[in-house]
């Protein structure tokens, strides 16, 4: 079942936790995966683009976890997995806002995580590197309207900074959520898990 909500609205968000409390009487697990805020350098963007990219990346994880948190815990089970970016581990040039919010995402679910742990919620988040999505395609044709290159040379150029030589495909993020969400992963809470092939050189 699929169901229509826009997570940068409060009202949207409350009407999506209601029907799923009211259909399924639980939630078990919750995945925020609201998308990214467009390429800019600094210069280039607005307190208008700022504040809606505030609300689209931070704001939706954070009234998301709130309004699912007192289901979870009556349960003492869930599972919270938020999807940021290898950004949060190695910003990306070209990338100021997502790079900015999506570390955000990160200190919010860490500081979380440690409230949580005593009703057995865990809280972890998933770091993709350069996978193939749509996503992604926007990013290199943004990337190459910028600075003349073909999409097959902004590709190319990504491809060679990754040590397994390749992109990512969506189901080898999944992979790594699914397994977070299950019992498997019990004893991990408050990680911050890439998945992007090497691209990320630090020790941490």
């Amino acid at each position: 079942m699929s169901i229509g909500a826009d997570v940068s609205k409060l009202e949207d968000i409350e009407k999506l936790v209601k029907f799923l409390e009211d259909s399924y009487g639980k939630l078990d697990i919750l995945v925020t995966n609201a998308g990214g805020p467009p390429p800019a350098l600094l210069l280039e963007t607005s307190e208008e683009l700022w504040f809606e990219s505030f609300n689209l990346t931070l704001m939706s994880v954070i009234r998301l976890t709130k309004k699912i948190i007192p289901i979870m815990k009556r349960q003492n089970w869930g599972r919270i997995i938020n999807m940021t970016s290898v950004a949060v581990k190695q910003p990306i040039p070209g990338l100021l806002i997502s790079n900015t919010l999506r570390a955000a995402v990160v200190g919010f679910a860490k500081t979380i995580s440690l409230e949580l742990a005593q009703y057995n919620i865990t809280v972890n988040n998933v770091c993709p590197g350069y996978t193939l999505t749509e996503r992604l395609e926007e990013l290199a044709e943004a990337r190459a309207k910028k600075t003349g290159e073909s999409r097959e040379a902004v590709f190319a150029h990504w491809i060679a900074q990754i040590p397994l030589g390749r992109l990512a495909h969506p189901n080898e993020i999944a992979s790594l959520v699914v397994f977070l969400a299950s019992e498997l992963a019990s004893y991990i809470t408050g990680a911050t898990i890439p998945v992007d092939g090497g691209y990320y050189k630090g020790l941490l």
